[in-house]
């Protein structure tokens, strides 16, 4: 009996000392869910985000739902012959009522801009357009009792996907979203990184780039962005991390958490997206969102216990 009790004693401990190392933007929360376009679809920064917390403090249970819409913007606007002319692009606000209904989410991450533009040169009614979208978002999230946090958007290379002066758009584009910060709003700068790494590296290799078409991210590119939200975290332990297998090298079955990770999240986000709905053609139909949670549910067993692979090396602080 007092071998058992001490043992409960230690995983209580365990326990709430990993929920007090927690982020503050992460107290109370149970579910994230992250919208965004076509870079939030692919999903990859999601995937390590989630393995970092995974990994670093694997008692807790925070979920992460990715709910992001290839083509989406949270301005409204789309440009003529979008897509060859076969639909317009979808408008967040037109699913977002349903997207908070059902996945019930304690923190959203927001991650909008790349499409909301429509990759034409700096226009200050367009930007209107994102800050309306934006403050929109924000108060329907609060509404339901989310809480928001927002990611400037990603770089784009003019060099790749051409659109003249599209770089300064988004550049405008982050420093509103930025100058938000003095409001209250919790926001994650990621442009200025990804652009700053861009630089520095095609000054080194004139061929190197983060997105093959200028727009959509490679895995290099989804790292930065995963590591700029871990580091506004608080995640000391990323800063000098230059990719995922840095990530996953800290724990003796960091890779296999991280897989497991990617199979979850990949078979999940396309039952969220048909469960919520929406008017983007061309989708995946995902299967049924409690089917899906039961195959869920094996995966998630399976990440347990690679977690508790013996001789896993906690991360630090430094």
């Amino acid at each position: 009996m007092k071998i058992l009790l001490t043992a409960l004693f230690v995983t209580t401990i365990v326990t709430l000392a990993a929920a007090a190392d927690l982020p503050p933007q992460l107290a109370g929360v149970k579910r994230v869910v992250v919208l965004g376009d076509s870079i939030t679809h692919a999903g990859q920064y999601v995937e390590f985000v989630e393995a970092w917390f995974r990994l670093r403090f694997p008692e807790n249970k925070i979920e992460f739902v990715n709910i992001g819409l290839p083509s989406e913007t949270v301005s409204g606007l789309s440009e003529d012959g979008h897509a060859g002319g076969k639909f317009p692009r979808p408008d967040l606000h037109e699913r977002l009522e349903r997207v908070l209904a059902k996945s019930k989410p304690d923190l959203v991450v927001a991650c909008y801009g790349m499409n909301c533009g429509i990759y034409l040169p700096f226009a200050e009614e367009r930007l209107a357009k994102y800050r309306d979208g934006m403050e929109r978002l924000r108060k329907a999230c609060t509404a339901h009792g989310a809480k928001v946090l927002h990611v400037t958007p990603p770089t784009f290379d003019e060099v790749k996907g051409g659109k003249p002066g599209y770089g300064n758009t988004l550049d405008r584009y982050s420093e509103w979203l930025l100058g938000q910060r003095k409001a209250g709003w919790d926001v994650v700068d990621m442009h200025a990184p990804m652009n700053r790494h861009l630089a520095e590296q095609r000054a080194k290799d004139p061929k190197f780039f983060l997105a093959g078409d200028g727009v959509h991210c490679n895995e290099t590119g989804h790292w930065l962005i995963a590591k700029s939200i871990l580091l506004h975290l608080g995640a000391k332990d990323v800063a000098q991390m230059s990719n995922a297998k840095e990530l996953t090298a800290t724990h003796p079955n960091g890779d296999a958490v991280l897989k497991l990770v990617q199979q979850r999240q990949r078979m999940m986000k396309d039952a969220w997206l048909t469960e919520c709905k929406h008017l983007r053609p061309g989708m995946k139909t995902g299967l049924p969102l409690a089917e899906v949670q039961a195959k869920a549910g094996e995966l998630e067993k399976q990440i347990r216990e690679a977690l508790k692979a013996v001789g896993a090396r906690p991360f630090t602080d430094t």
